[in-house]
């Protein structure tokens, strides 16, 4: 089979992320089971929920326990008293509203990174400037960086964030900052704590290092002008009860969020030895998953396919895979056993 048509086969939809894992098995029938999806970039064990009381799922959400949500997440990103913090089901959500309560003809995207905010922009009618650095957005209504980048992990800091931020509020601009998997990061990377009056929306994901990205949740930080925007958009009981019951514990566990930036840190590096071993350079990424380079990454995406692991290729980078990180030891040791030199499914 040609490499290029099996990852065409897998990545069949033009909003393609990562999972699909009907298609991985349509494409190879025989690779054993379970597949080991490491195409998300999602922690792999995900948060206790424990036991939701009957009541989350029977009523409507009350306005307050929203709000304690709201207030619980402002303590762990470290947002300033004056921004506005905004539940959404998902920062997908946020990035689909965006180009409607700010429209903006041309805006900025930095670099190659999640395909999404430039898809919805394009939709809602704005010209795509690909941006090589923050200084392509003086000629911008807005711009958009995903920050660590996805899927090469880049940090832009925070200052000349806030600095660009500065410039383009001055001329009734607007910056974005996709903070997906700043959770993992050092605090001092984000902008949230030092967030501007105006000129930026800082977005952060709840699903992917709580490893719940089924329940949908992620956060807008913003001024509260454009916070009300995105609310009066987003509309009444955009976020479910067992949703917030859910995610108001999690965020209130510190001890669960600190161990499991220790252990992810832990086993980035060992996912870094594996790839190098079997012939990869590492490019970058997060504690939550690597982007990893070699000429035949392809036929590589195709091996580890046969050997019932997912990982997440890149059509227009075509030397690129980004893998994320295996959930136990018996993973690991599928994945060390398909990546050495003469695997024996191979």
């Amino acid at each position: 089979m040609d490499s290029g048509a099996a990852i065409a086969e897998v990545a069949d939809a033009p909003w393609y992320h990562g999972g699909n894992l009907n298609a991985a098995r349509r494409l190879f029938p025989d690779a054993p089971e379970p597949w080991i999806d490491l195409s998300t970039g999602i922690n792999p064990v995900p948060y206790p929920v424990g036991d939701i009381p009957a009541t989350a799922f029977a009523r409507l959400p009350e306005p307050s326990a929203l709000a304690a949500l709201e207030q619980a997440a402002r303590r762990v990103y470290g947002a300033a008293p004056s921004a506005e913090i905004v539940a959404a089901p998902g920062t997908q959500a946020v990035i689909q509203w965006l180009p409607h309560i700010f429209p903006a003809r041309r805006v900025g995207i930095l670099g190659h990174t999640y395909g999404e905010h430039a898809q919805c922009w394009r939709t809602a009618g704005a010209e795509i400037v690909a941006a090589n650095t923050l200084a392509d957005f003086e000629r911008c209504d807005a711009g958009v960086v995903v920050n660590p980048n996805n899927p090469d992990g880049r940090i832009v800091e925070p200052d000349a964030l806030a600095a660009t931020a500065a410039s383009l509020a001055a001329r009734g601009g607007m910056l974005v900052v996709d903070e997906a998997f700043m959770d993992v990061m050092p605090p001092a990377m984000s902008l949230a704590p030092s967030l501007p009056d105006a000129g930026a929306i800082v977005l952060r994901s709840f699903g992917k290092t709580y490893g719940l990205a089924g329940i949908r949740l992620g956060f807008a930080l913003a001024s509260p002008e454009l916070g009300r925007r995105l609310r009066t958009a987003l509309g009444p009981w955009a976020v479910s009860g067992p949703t917030i019951e859910i995610a108001r514990r999690a965020l209130a566990d510190r001890d669960w969020l600190a161990q499991t930036i220790t252990y992810l840190i832990r086993d980035a590096e060992r996912l870094d030895h594996l790839l190098k071993t079997a012939g990869f350079a590492i490019v970058g990424g997060t504690p939550l998953f690597r982007l990893a380079e070699r000429e035949e990454a392809g036929v590589w995406f195709e091996r580890l396919g046969r050997a019932g692991i997912l990982t997440r290729p890149f059509p227009a980078r075509p030397s690129a895979l980004r893998f994320g990180i295996p959930s136990d030891e018996t993973r690991w040791v599928r994945l060390e056993t398909a990546l050495s030199p003469t695997p024996a499914l191979f």
